[in-house]
């Protein structure tokens, strides 16, 4: 039997194997059910995140393999969907409309604002040193919670209820004044 190029050969380790032979069809997927290409390629590597997390993966008969792929796929664009919905977005024309800068402000629209700024900065410092870094990872760097669970050596589940933990402290810190 011959092998068609681009399925992966048997000299190439497990992770990039199981990537060439499934990522085409789990892109395809992704594609039609995600809103953009880019949030389609995210999503497909953290499904691939989360088959290498696996590790035995590979191991497993090729019917049970794709099941499991096709799962975690569904799972991941659901999570997706759940996320957008909890964080609305606006687009660029209506951010600039609600975006103004300092100088169009009257000065004290600036103080106020500083001084909301001031605030905020004052709860994030009584909150934990954990769950600052949380915050600062997924706010200050922009990282995804899959992205900050491997930073920190943490299953994504772990972060994200870290993350929502923190977020509830400080809006609870912020609105004590």
């Amino acid at each position: 039997m011959q092998r068609k190029p681009g399925i992966a050969g048997v000299d190439e380790p497990p992770p990039a194997a199981l990537y060439q032979a499934y990522a085409p069809m789990i892109f395809g997927y992704l594609r039609q059910h995600a809103p953009s290409r880019e949030d389609a390629e995210d999503l497909l590597l953290e499904v691939f995140m989360a088959a290498f997390e696996r590790g035995d993966l590979w191991a497993l008969p090729e019917g049970e393999r794709i099941a499991w792929l096709r799962q975690v796929t569904r799972y991941k664009l659901a999570d997706h969907y759940r996320r957008a919905n909890r964080r609305p977005t606006v687009t660029l024309d209506g951010a600039a409309e609600v975006i103004s800068d300092d100088e169009t402000l009257i000065p004290e629209q600036v103080a106020l604002r500083h001084e909301e700024e001031d605030y905020l900065r004052a709860a994030v410092k009584r909150l934990a040193e954990h769950q600052q870094l949380i915050l600062r990872l997924r706010f200050a760097e922009g990282m995804r919670s899959a992205q900050i669970a491997q930073a920190l050596n943490k299953s994504e589940g772990a972060v994200r209820m870290a993350l929502s933990r923190a977020l509830n402290l400080l809006r609870t810190l912020y609105e004590e004044r």
